[in-house]
């Protein structure tokens, strides 16, 4: 949630809230253009202060629902790590990446181009296209080159929508007026297309790219919905793939993290008729080293927490959600990507405590200054960084900044208790 207004100074204000869902699509790692497919307007929901919170001034009167400890302790302290096996893993894989890389064909025709594309969308779907952006950029491109030749006379959904999927999710505002094809002459889709169980679930999957205005989008939906969800509850398909349409149904591709879909795409493509076995073998070994460099990233991340002993140092009216905050920082999948995982965890622990005090913990008297603190903090950096010449070396001294703060903050922290106390006796 992002507040559009900053608390002020009177009770009885009416304080703005932007609500916005899915924010794990923000850091989608599918390099999806946040500019090219317009979402929907923001909602305000109006809040209300009151002015009970004003009396909690006495540290010992605080009233806050004591919170539950984490269910995983410091437990990843002790995690073992086996280093040599992750050399050994990172080995086999740079092994394999040219095999793997092979199986990209020649684009010497447009069943070569087609091809690639369904290969892309196998990759992207196992978690391994990280490895292979120089090929799936130049098979992007010669796509879009012939992309009318390519799609004209298709008249296999799986194909189409397979196809559609891989050009949005590369930012790529393939028109979706490809689907037409697939309607009759009434208007609606073919029924015989629900006879196509791994097709109706591909166009599924394209319609979840749709934007607000493509309502043949939101028809396609509706029309595989009336199927899916009866052929899941009838149980007549095969079980990998029933489970794949349940898990479809209940998180699409595109909004769940691609972790997430490799580990469940691995078993389902291991229980197909026409897997590689490379392929398979590469995919495998990838995600093994990939659980090993998350647990690597724990361990340190759980040293550092138990080091900041929060549980001593504030009070139980927090949630601990320290390990929920790195599978969240898990959108980011590749290895490289380490440090950001790494920071983005320690600074959502950081906002969770922030924000538990504001809405848990604190008076709204305490709220308001923290805020001003903050805001403070935020345009001394800025003139700091504004007042430094563009080719200096130097970084930011943020210790002398944030102590300077931390004076301002004490300061008015202590006249806001003298104010007080000026009450108490007035009265």
């Amino acid at each position: 949630m992002e507040s559009t207004r900053v608390f002020g100074a009177k009770l009885g204000f009416k304080l703005s809230i932007r609500s916005q869902a899915n924010v794990l699509s923000s850091c989608k790692p599918f390099r999806f253009p946040p500019t090219s497919f317009p979402g929907k307007p923001p909602k305000l929901v109006p809040l209300k202060a009151t002015t009970n919170t004003l009396a909690c001034e006495d540290e010992n009167n605080r009233k806050f629902k004591k919170m539950e400890p984490s269910e995983w302790g410091h437990q990843f302290i002790d995690a073992h790590v086996d280093l040599a096996e992750m050399d050994s893993l990172g080995r086999e894989i740079e092994a394999l990446k040219p095999k793997v890389g092979d199986m990209f064909l020649s684009s010497s025709d447009v069943d070569s181009t087609k091809k690639n594309i369904l290969f892309i969308y196998l990759l992207m779907s196992l978690g391994v296209a990280y490895h292979f952006e120089a090929e799936i950029e130049e098979n992007l491109k010669e796509g879009l080159k012939r992309m009318e030749e390519m799609l004209s006379g298709e008249d296999d959904l799986y194909t189409v929508s397979i196809i559609f999927w891989v050009f949005r999710s590369y930012g790529h505002n393939l028109s979706p007026d490809v689907f037409k094809r697939f309607k009759g002459e009434n208007g609606n889709f073919k029924e015989c297309l629900a006879e196509d169980t791994k097709g109706i679930l591909s166009l599924y999957e394209a319609a979840q790219m749709g934007t607000m205005t493509e309502y043949i989008l939101d028809e396609a939906l509706s029309f595989v919905l009336s199927y899916l969800e009866p052929l899941v509850a009838s149980g007549t398909c095969q079980p990998h793939l029933s489970r794949r349409i349940e898990k479809a149904l209940g998180q699409p591709q595109h909004r769940n993290m691609e972790i997430l879909v490799a580990m469940e795409y691995i078993r389902f493509y291991e229980q197909e008729e026409d897997y590689d076995k490379t392929l398979l073998m590469f995919d495998k070994l990838n995600f093994k080293y990939l659980q090993l460099h998350y647990l690597q990233e724990l361990k340190g991340l759980s040293k550092w927490y138990k080091e900041k002993d929060f549980e001593s140092n504030l009070p139980p009216y927090y949630r601990d959600r320290f390990v929920e905050m790195h599978v969240v920082a898990l959108a980011y999948l590749e290895p490289n990507h380490s440090r950001l995982r790494i920071m983005l965890t320690k600074m959502f622990v950081l906002q969770i405590i922030l924000d538990d005090t504001c809405d848990r913990y604190a008076s709204l008297r305490e709220v308001e200054s923290l805020a001003n603190a903050i805001e403070r903090l935020t345009i001394m950096g800025q003139d700091y960084s504004y007042s430094q010449p563009s080719s200096s070396s130097e970084s930011i001294d943020i210790t002398s900044l944030l102590q300077e703060e931390a004076d301002l903050y004490a300061d008015e922290g202590l006249a806001s208790k003298e104010s007080v106390s000026k009450q108490h006796c007035l009265n």
